[in-house]
């Protein structure tokens, strides 16, 4: 009855997040059709990726041919930010969160149930994680195969509209932080330069080693201009 309970609590919890998840899904399924992908290869990758930049770098890469090693430098490089979300949410585990619970709910650690289970006052139960993933799961998977579906059908000036939904999403999540701190505006700055400089001057260089540098080298820039000292990091 706990463990129903805690599952029925996660669930009730990442309904905002199933909720918006399915509008921004929508959009890559739009962008992975257009790509070349089906509709089930289109749901099958937010089924088993669960990340939205990840699984849009993914999708360029496999459109532009790209090899294997460059599929893994991206994901890596992409992606990183979660194995830190999990280890700081590795503090908050109830002691029932044993290593299995722990491997099957590394599974769902996206931005956003990484912000709702870290907001939790009290320790962070198996069952609880595991509602909130498979709510927020349903909502990601679902957009996708709906977008997919649409891109099929809809006239190719409403998908062409509606493929922006994702972008949209990524510059909410920008825009905020970058007004609040001189260093992520630079990033993102710097970032988006250099990556119109990779495609128009440079095109040499396929995109997915492009969103690499990139990153890299605006996170490194960012890192030697505005460190932070040791207080602060504590």
């Amino acid at each position: 009855m706990s463990r129903r309970n805690d599952f029925r609590r996660g669930a009730v919890s990442g309904i905002p997040i199933f909720l918006g998840y399915i509008s921004v899904s929508f959009g890559f399924g739009i962008l992975a059709v257009k790509s070349g992908l089906s509709v089930l290869q289109s749901t099958i990758v937010s089924i088993t990726n669960l990340t939205s930049a990840g699984q849009v770098a993914g999708v360029e890469i496999i459109a532009a041919g790209g090899t294997i090693i460059e599929m893994i430098l991206a994901q890596l490089t992409i992606n990183i930010r979660y194995s830190l979300m999990a280890l700081s949410l590795s503090q908050k585990l109830d002691s029932s969160f044993t290593r299995p619970h722990r491997f099957l709910a590394s599974y769902g650690i996206t931005d956003e149930i990484f912000g709702i289970c870290a907001a939790q006052k009290e320790p962070l139960r198996p069952f609880f994680m595991y509602g909130m993933i498979f709510i927020s799961t349903v909502g990601w998977v679902l957009g996708t195969f709906l977008g997919a579906a649409a891109g099929n059908i809809l006239p190719s000036r409403i998908t062409a509209a509606l493929g922006i939904l994702l972008y949209g999403m990524f510059l909410a999540i920008i825009i905020p932080p970058a007004k609040r701190e001189r260093s992520i505006l630079l990033v993102v700055i710097v970032s988006a330069l250099l990556s119109i400089s990779f495609k128009y001057l440079l095109p040499i260089i396929s995109g997915g080693f492009s969103v690499i540098i990139c990153a890299v080298a605006a996170s490194v820039l960012a890192a030697l201009l505005f460190p932070k000292k040791e207080e602060e990091q504590a």
